[in-house]
């Protein structure tokens, strides 16, 4: 996106989130700023599931503008304008923003699309030609390959025509037939077109780039599942001469022997298979389906009963033994669910299915229009130029002809220019193709770039979220300032209140306040206590008499300062309230003492009970802050608004 208009959006972010559409009324205006029906209804709506039981509409309202008076004062405060602010913003909306423009819905379409290939196998033929290095180049090749199309139409023999025409490096022994295949082994973009074409019918050449293709599609067939094998390999290493064959299922044969007298098949391949990468583990391979191994191997696999072993077989690697040793089948949708979207979004030809969607929603929405008359102006332009980068510079840069419009403006030539690969095309009509493509990808770019710039104002979901989002930094922020670190900064008003509430502030049993050290062992304990006779006989501050302990002793030592009721603490419990010695709370450190301190009857200051008194004093400061808003911003309810509202709850 571009990055001034990321600036301006989030520079106008306070005040369009809230506006929506004209037909969303205001529900109430709190200091100066409308809150729109939707912005309500969001939060209501949100809070109402997160909710047990229901929250009455009049008591929610309340509590929202309450929440909107805050945020109202953190804006005054200029909050919203600080750097840290606006620098974690921007943050998150780049975080958030990536779900919005992708339709999730098609992604789930996609992933049941690609799902139903996994549950059945094509049986095809396939045919090659090598990849063009510009587009000029491929669309020659593609137009190669369409002849050849309109040869097998024309009744030619498909393995004639790929044995002398296809670049695929197998065509020579399989003469153009691949067999049956399944999914998620080939490209997407290849697997797209061999499940799409019906049975019997020929595909129109398409690119991937390993090349050109085509595909006839011979037969269907449900999915036979997935089969776990083990082998025993005697393999070519290049030499594939007859007498080498024979020496090798030789081998092989009397292995097989073995196996038939009861041989254990891990040790057979243990000590015979030249697979050095599976001959350790039994011979074992990973799962697999059909189409993931030469037919000589699969087809037997398929074919055997569990637990089964085969007679020596040949393949193009070598001579084989192969047991079955289990089979299951294709796994179900929600099994394979996850890893399906996964694919989806790291493959670039599959995810740009749901990004296209959302460009072709907000094409509606900004009543995008692609101007009929491109194709006669591009004709008109090549008549009488060639292709290159001086065209493109000085005829399309410069050319007002309008490619399309969408959302009040329009695009022309020039502003697109810049998208197009300045190489020379020879071929005026593929010239001509060539830059409408790039254009027709370019407008729908541009249109992505300008919902992306505007989606604050042009999709309510976002709209929502991220008010939501920064509503809530503002909340944090500001409810930190004057109730939460404001209590603990203010030591003079949490003593005042103490002192005014001592009374509430008593305890109906006595407290371990003080310090417990914990020892790895009773000789550091004992170590421990005679230092500590020295030096409390120097009288020494409590202090200096930590500090050199840790600095003596750690990690041996662990010193743990609380105040504490029996109970809350298995240490204070067994040394000061009587409580029978249990597990010790660490493990490495099996004695204790106390260091200092004893049993207290009531709080002898702020301290012993700050925690308690904090939240108190909160609970004060929030109830004056509270008042000096309401008496602050002026809150004005749009009635007709609200009773709507209460009629639909």
């Amino acid at each position: 996106m571009n990055k001034s208009k990321l600036v301006l959006s989030l520079a106008l972010v306070a005040v369009t989130m809230l506006a929506v559409a004209a037909t969303d009324p205001v529900l109430m205006t709190i200091n100066g700023h409308d809150v729109k029906l939707s912005e309500f209804n969001y939060l209501y709506n949100k809070n109402s599931q997160q909710q047990v039981n229901k929250e009455p509409l009049d008591k929610y309202l309340d509590r929202y503008v309450v929440y909107k008076l805050k945020v109202a004062d953190a804006e005054a405060a200029g909050i919203d304008t600080t750097a840290a602010f606006r620098s974690e913003f921007e943050g998150y909306r780049n975080d958030i923003i990536g779900p919005f423009l992708a339709d999730s819905s098609v992604i789930e379409d996609k992933a049941r699309e690609i799902y139903s290939r996994y549950t059945r196998n094509v049986d095809i033929d396939h045919m090659m030609l090598p990849p063009g290095k510009t587009f000029e180049q491929e669309q020659q090749q593609i137009a190669r390959m369409d002849s050849l199309r309109g040869l097998i139409l024309a009744g030619q023999l498909w393995d004639s025509v790929a044995v002398h025409n296809s670049s695929d490096p197998t065509v020579n022994r399989n003469f153009g037939h691949y067999g049956y295949i399944n999914a998620g082994v080939f490209p997407s973009e290849f697997e797209q077109v061999v499940f799409d074409t019906p049975v019997g019918e020929i595909s129109r050449p398409f690119a991937t780039k390993y090349g050109i293709h085509m595909i006839r599609v011979n037969n269907s067939r449900p999915d036979e599942g997935q089969v776990l094998t083990a082998h025993i390999i005697k393999m070519y290493f290049g030499d594939r001469s007859d007498s080498v064959k024979q020496v090798m299922r030789h081998a092989l044969e009397l292995v097989y022997d073995s196996l038939k007298a009861g041989g254990d098949f891990a040790e057979l391949a243990l000590r015979n298979s030249d697979d050095l990468q599976t001959r350790y583990n039994g011979g074992k391979l990973p799962w697999f389906g059909r189409g993931r191994m030469v037919p000589e191997y699969e087809n037997r696999a398929f074919a055997m009963q569990v637990g089964e072993f085969s007679e020596p077989f040949e393949s193009p690697y070598g001579f084989h033994i192969l047991k079955k040793l289990d089979a299951r089948p294709t796994e179900s949708f929600a099994a394979m669910h996850d890893n399906l979207v996964k694919a989806i979004k790291q493959d670039p030809a599959l995810s740009n299915a749901p990004r296209q969607a959302v460009i072709d929603r907000m094409k509606v929405q900004y009543g995008f229009k692609l101007n009929k008359g491109l194709d006669k102006y591009l004709d008109k332009a090549l008549s009488s130029a060639n292709y290159n980068q001086d065209f493109v510079q000085n005829v399309l840069g410069k050319s007002k002809q309008e490619v399309c419009s969408f959302a009040g403006k329009k695009v022309t030539v020039a502003d697109l220019a810049s998208s197009l690969n300045a190489a020379p095309i020879t071929d005026k009509k593929i010239a001509a193709t060539y830059i409408k493509q790039t254009f027709v990808k370019a407008a729908d770019d541009a249109v992505m770039e300008h919902y992306t710039a505007n989606i604050i104002n042009d999709n309510a979901d976002f709209r929502n979220l991220l008010g939501e989002y920064r509503d809530g930094m503002l909340l944090f922020e500001i409810s930190d300032r004057r109730v939460w670190s404001g209590a603990s900064a203010d030591t003079l008003g949490l003593q005042q209140y103490y002192e005014a509430n001592k009374a509430k502030y008593a305890w109906d049993a006595p407290r371990f306040k003080g310090i417990i050290l914990s020892a790895r062992n009773d000789s550091v304990l004992n170590v421990v206590k005679q230092e500590l006779a020295d030096m409390r006989a120097q009288s020494l501050p409590l202090d200096t008499i930590t500090l050199r302990l840790a600095r003596a002793h750690a990690p041996a030592i662990k010193m743990d300062r609380m105040t504490v009721a029996k109970g809350e603490n298995k240490l204070a419990d067994y040394l000061c309230f009587g409580v029978p010695r249990g597990e010790m709370p660490y493990k490495s450190y099996s004695e204790a003492m106390v260091l200092d301190g004893g049993l207290i009857f009531q709080p002898t200051s702020l301290n012993d009970v700050r925690g308690r008194v904090t939240g108190d004093y909160q609970d004060v400061l929030e109830k004056r802050w509270i008042e000096e808003l309401r008496a602050k911003y002026p809150v004005k309810i749009n009635n007709k608004v609200l009773n709507s509202l209460k009629s639909t709850k």
